[in-house]
């Protein structure tokens, strides 16, 4: 039996603790961590270039990828069969993609501190709400249910707390714990939908953050595209894969599941 086997051979409980004492560990080191301010030189993207009088051009119009990613998802959902709350966590993605398009799409056209809470508010509940369908399709439906408002509600609360504050810790929290508890919940339980699509899409996504990091050193590379354009591009490519996962198993989740 492999490792990844002895440990799926656990108890459901015992797995459960294994999440939940992730998730306590991240919020704890949150808690300890200083203050974490947003530095200024965030805004300082690489690619200042204008195109047809708009600034920051490819920075602002590579946001078309999420507006179209949201009307994709918007018309997948439609057309799936999902219902319930899962159905409710779907449109919520659809339109989380759209505003983040267009929130985006401001932010870059002048980058500041003011235009960024527009471009984080709608993106702040993509990943939490995605977490809640994945507790729901691999450990209970009951809890994916029940925590899908307060996850999404928390995350857009972590950008007016950020706002308000000047301190990311809670921002931080809501966006990556999700992306070390989603792989983790792949590995130690089984679901009804299929894991590629979700693991493609995170493993983008987090490519998308290399690419955003790596800003400035991309665009040196040739002065074609910087890292931050990129990652616009491949966050929108992982939420096509991402609804493709959760319209997967709608079928199954008509019928019920565990609760």
């Amino acid at each position: 039996m492999t490792r990844l086997g002895t440990v799926r051979a656990w108890s459901p409980h015992g797995r459960v603790r294994i999440l939940v004492g992730v998730a306590a560990a991240g919020a704890l080191a949150a808690a300890v961590w200083p203050p974490q301010p947003q530095d200024p030189a965030y805004h300082n993207f690489a690619d200042r270039r204008a195109m047809m009088q708009i600034p920051y051009a490819l920075n602002v119009l590579s946001n078309l990828g999420f507006l179209l990613a949201g009307a994709w998802a918007f018309l997948r959902t439609a057309r799936s069969t999902l219902v319930g709350w899962e159905r409710g966590a779907a449109w919520i993605f659809a339109a989380g993609l759209v505003l983040t398009g267009l929130g985006s799409a401001w932010y870059h056209w002048a980058p500041s501190n003011a235009s960024l809470v527009w471009d984080r508010l709608p993106l702040s509940a993509l990943f939490p709400t995605v977490l809640a369908v994945v507790i729901g399709d691999r450990v209970s439906r009951t809890a994916g249910r029940t925590l899908l408002a307060p996850l999404a509600l928390g995350a857009v609360a972590s950008v007016l707390y950020w706002q308000r504050c000047d301190d990311l810790r809670p921002y931080g929290l809501a966006q990556f714990l999700p992306m070390l508890l989603i792989p983790l919940m792949l590995a130690l339980f089984p679901g009804q939908r299929p894991t590629a699509p979700l693991l493609v899409g995170v493993v983008i996504y987090a490519l998308g953050k290399v690419a955003e990091l790596s800003d400035g050193r991309i665009f040196a590379l040739g002065g074609i595209v910087s890292g931050h354009t990129i990652k616009h591009l491949l966050a929108a490519v992982a939420a096509v894969f991402i609804v493709r996962w959760m319209v997967a198993g709608s079928r199954n989740a008509t019928r019920g599941g565990r609760s």
